[in-house]
């Protein structure tokens, strides 16, 4: 029997379902403000959520942001939230022209 390499799991803090690191988006904050960090190389304390906008939704209902990475006060989410609006989007041209 043949053993996998062990896959670096991640919890997404807008489901808090247990994913794999791939298949999350990390996040960093930078002056206030929540970044997307595709290559997961820019510094400081990271969170996890999975690149869709109800996960998005649900962290921001539960407050998980300042939790998450451990700073007081509201976090600006307006560049996130267009980086996964631009997401969705691409997906849904990309269903549609495959279903046709």
């Amino acid at each position: 029997m043949e053993r996998g390499r062990a896959v670096p799991a991640r919890t997404c803090v807008g489901c808090r379902v247990r994913t794999a690191k791939s298949d999350l988006l990390r996040l960093v904050v930078v002056e206030d403000v929540i970044v997307p960090d595709p290559h997961g190389r820019l510094p400081g304390r990271g969170a996890h959520l999975h690149p869709d906008l109800e996960c998005l939704a649900l962290a921001e209902r539960r407050r998980a942001f300042p939790r998450a990475f451990r700073l007081p006060g509201p976090l600006d989410d307006g560049a996130l939230r267009e980086r996964l609006a631009a997401l969705a989007a691409r997906q849904q041209d990309g269903r549609m022209v495959s279903d046709v």
